[in-house]
């Protein structure tokens, strides 16, 4: 059986979320194992181990901390070269897609961005993508491989299935070109105690209709209450009610949550190409017309300032 590669990210206290389903992904493929660049913390093993790893390739060094996206695509292109996997998946962020692409130019294999779904079709891979504001379902196969695949957050759930865990070192040198782009600062950024906005199940957003930054502070009221992220549109980034990496649409960041709560948001194209793939969404939005409506599973048409405070009330009471 073929192996699939899984390039985790790490977080606190392990890796990212969207990383454990992309290993349960990788199990309907074939024999999923990981790729760990940088550090190798017990705890991020251990979970890779939990979710499916059967082995845990680990290229140490300090590159992916002191530089850019080049040391992470020369890593994985040497344990690709080692493990002659079927494919390598990649989250679907600002990271995963730049490391696709340099892997992908380097192997001269086919790739495949934003994938909702993948699966195997006889030796090659057959990745799905939610296209045309998600009004179709896209399938592309890949014929020459490995395939490279970075899939959205939130496709799947993930679920635990223990593997080998077999941890192996794998070296790597690395050029100039390599470490031609250093990191030469960084600048912590506050935590608010909610899920990262990619990764979250919960999502919610305010649109223009929020009226002021203290509208937005609404929506936090609900993300906090429901467990979930904060989003807003660009309408909103754009006139500083809330900062710019919140901003959810085709210029923004791309979420996929079990549940999308729109609030105060029109709904404009662009909007929804960053959210469409939702698997629940929901609209409080005072305007019976506001285009958003036409991809909501639940709404309600009424003046978000009364709607969620009552909303609010009613997951407190009901959490005790």
């Amino acid at each position: 059986m073929s192996q699939v590669l899984v390039v985790a990210e790490q977080a606190p206290g392990g890796v990212r979320k969207a990383c454990l389903e992309l290993l349960t992904m990788a199990r309907e493929l074939g024999e999923p194992a990981a790729v760990l660049v940088g550090d190798a913390p017990a705890e991020a093993v251990a979970q890779l181990t939990e979710y499916g790893a059967e082995k845990v390739y680990v290229v140490g060094g300090n590159e992916r901390s002191d530089y850019l996206s080049v040391p992470v695509a020369r890593a994985v292109q040497a344990v690709v070269g080692q493990a002659q996997p079927l494919a390598v998946l990649l989250v679907s962020g600002p990271e995963g897609k730049d490391v696709a692409a340099r892997l992908a130019v380097q192997l001269e294999s086919g790739l495949v961005t934003d994938a909702i779904a993948i699966e195997k079709d006889g030796d090659s891979v057959v990745a799905t993508q939610s296209v045309v504001n998600g009004q179709y379902r896209a399938k592309t196969k890949v014929t020459r491989g490995p395939a490279i695949v970075t899939v959205r957050p939130n496709s799947v759930s993930a679920t635990a299935a223990a593997g080998a865990g077999e941890v192996v070192n794998v070296d790597v040198s690395y050029d100039d070109a390599a470490r031609g782009t250093a990191i030469t600062g960084r600048t912590p950024k506050g935590s608010t105690g909610r899920p990262d906005l990619v990764d979250a199940a919960v999502v919610i957003t305010g649109g223009r209709g929020v009226g002021s930054e203290e509208g937005m502070a609404l929506i936090g009221q609900v993300a906090d209450a429901l467990g979930g992220a904060v989003g807003a549109t660009r309408a909103v980034t754009d006139l500083k009610w809330a900062p710019h990496d919140l901003q959810i649409g085709q210029t923004g960041k791309t979420v996929a949550p079990s549940l999308y709560l729109a609030a105060g948001v029109s709904g404009s194209i662009q909007h929804r190409a960053g959210m469409q793939s939702s698997k629940t969404i929901v609209v409080v939005n005072k305007d019976p017309k506001a285009p958003i409506f036409q991809v909501a599973d639940f709404g309600v048409v009424g003046d978000l300032h009364k709607v969620l405070p009552v909303l609010v009330e009613q997951v407190k009471a009901t959490r005790g």
